[in-house]
């Protein structure tokens, strides 16, 4: 009707709706870049992600992302998914290292997914959080939607929201800080993130949901291991990567200080 609408507006029958359609679209380029990769074969490829590497291509950002990395590497990857985001089953924040599978074919994307929404994914991470947790372990069951005093920010809340399960374990702790084992069970936007400032532990470094850390650049968390059934062969494959070294370090700095 000519006139800008939010987007809580309900729309009537009577009601003209007007796109307007932008002139260019962001183009995916494959880019020389190095990957640390885990596992490859004709159907799919685990890699380690590194903290400072973005998964996807968004407007604003198109260049250096994994996406980019793996089209050349690969050459193709599935056409099913979100078009900026080919062959992405699972993803990782920027900031968050480790590994992420990406389907090559249609097949392995679709047999991915599948296990994804079925919960047969192993997603396990090392988080160091702030605080000494109480509790060796627990599963937070708490839902997570867009954050009502902060649309950046996303929080625990019961409305527009959906729901949020992780599993975690006290591996170790020190003086101020805790280092846990986290398992998601499902896979929500942040959700490690969000869970641990729910609990009023949020993850070390994690400047949107806690507070800066001196000796790292991102927030302590990272995917250490992943499992998942071979959309292929059916066989059950496991695959660990290694905490990265700044976060290692700063362990190491906990444990002299404990």
């Amino acid at each position: 009707n000519n006139t800008l609408k939010k987007s809580s507006h309900i729309v009537r029958l009577d009601e003209v709706i007007s796109i307007i359609v932008p002139d260019s679209f962001v183009e995916v380029v494959p880019e020389n870049i190095p990957l640390n990769i885990v596992y490859e074969d004709k159907d799919i490829i685990v890699v380690n992600k590194s903290a400072d590497m973005v998964v996807h291509i968004a407007p604003g950002n198109s260049l250096g992302t994994l996406i980019n990395a793996l089209l050349y590497h690969c050459g193709k990857l599935s056409n099913f998914g979100k078009p900026l985001r080919p062959g992405i089953v699972h993803r990782l924040d920027k900031g968050t290292s480790g590994l992420l599978v990406v389907a090559k074919t249609d097949d392995a994307y679709s047999k991915l997914i599948k296990q994804v929404m079925d919960r047969k994914f192993t997603r396990k991470y090392m988080a160091i959080v702030e605080g000494v947790f109480e509790e060796n372990a627990g599963i937070i069951d708490a839902p997570i939607g867009r954050s009502t005093s902060d649309r950046k920010r996303l929080a625990v809340t019961s409305g527009r929201s959906k729901v949020a399960i992780t599993k975690f374990k006290v591996l170790e702790r020190f003086l101020e800080h805790t280092l846990l084992e986290v398992e998601l069970q499902t896979g929500r936007t942040h959700q490690i993130r969000v869970h641990m400032a729910y609990l009023k532990h949020p993850v070390l470094g994690d400047v949107t949901y806690g507070n800066p850390h001196i000796s790292l650049k991102h927030q302590a968390l990272h995917a250490y291991k992943l499992g998942f059934f071979h959309p292929k062969t059916e066989k059950y494959m496991e695959f660990t990567a290694p905490i990265p070294e700044d976060i290692s370090n700063v362990l190491t700095e906990f444990k002299k200080n404990r």
